[in-house]
């Protein structure tokens, strides 16, 4: 990633970004993690809603996208220069069994996102969504560990006019499943841990993949129309989303700062 950030710099001239933004006539998307189950439901969500944006997402090599409208973008110097985005989506996700199909598209990791929003930044970004699995469970221990301790300061100091986390829920699930499920002492754990899940408040449980890609394209859409600021987006607006909100309605209460509706808010389950 290093590597990139210097060929970048060494590539551009002084301005060249800001040139760049000053010309382009609509917003420009980058996609960061196409792959894996949110990462392609958040492919669709930004195509379906996109207006008159451009979507692209990252890619190793060159390939011809499934989904009309989409741009590959090459993650080199030459193909970030090109393609200008002006906003980013970075994707975190589980790997997804689909016939290698997934391997074209840049995963990022964890301790990769300090360095990756540096390249986004230097190439003109100045929107960013960090997003994640609104589940957790379905994740690795390896990349929760590492979502866990994202440096978000470092990130929010590069001086992004939007920067937006996303938090997962809390659903209390048992991360190791894979691993010795049959002894009796897992089974004690998952037990445990299904009754602490019945504590957790139901508007901070998981929701739809689909749901969640929703709210992400539209908060990509309507972030150049609020005010500059790093936030976190609060899982009980995605709870609300799934019940049925007006997504739109929805965020563009919450990026004005009003309170979320107070069915929003529902009693812990007991």
């Amino acid at each position: 990633m290093a590597d990139l950030l210097q060929a970048l710099q060494a590539a551009q001239r002084p301005g060249a970004a800001e040139q760049a933004l000053r010309a382009q006539p609509s917003l420009r998307v980058l996609v960061v993690g196409g792959g894996g189950p949110l990462g392609s439901a958040v492919l669709e969500a930004m195509l379906a809603q996109a207006g008159g944006a451009t979507v692209g997402v990252a890619v190793h090599q060159q390939i011809t996208p499934g989904l009309r409208g989409l741009h590959a973008v090459l993650h080199n110097a030459p193909g970030l220069l090109a393609f200008a985005p002006r906003a980013a989506v970075l994707v975190f996700d589980r790997v997804r069994h689909a016939n290698g199909r997934d391997d074209a598209f840049v995963r990022p990791q964890p301790a990769d996102v300090l360095a990756l929003a540096k390249v986004l930044y230097a190439v003109g970004v100045r929107q960013l969504v960090i997003a994640v699995p609104h589940t957790p469970a379905l994740l690795p221990q390896a990349l929760l560990h590492g979502l866990a301790n994202l440096d978000e300061a470092a990130v929010a100091a590069l001086g992004f006019d939007h920067l937006v986390f996303m938090r997962m829920a809390r659903d209390g699930q048992a991360q190791g499943s894979e691993t010795a499920a049959s002894a009796w002492p897992q089974r004690l754990a998952d037990w445990v841990l299904r009754q602490l899940r019945l504590m957790v408040p139901v508007s901070e449980q998981p929701v739809r993949v689909a749901v969640v890609a929703e709210v992400l394209a539209s908060l990509v859409y309507q972030l150049p129309g609020a005010a500059p600021a790093s936030r976190v987006l609060p899982p009980a607006l995605l709870w609300h989303a799934a019940q049925g909100g007006q997504v739109s309605g929805l965020l563009s209460d919450w990026l004005a700062g009003k309170p979320l509706p107070a069915s929003a808010n529902p009693h812990m389950r007991m």
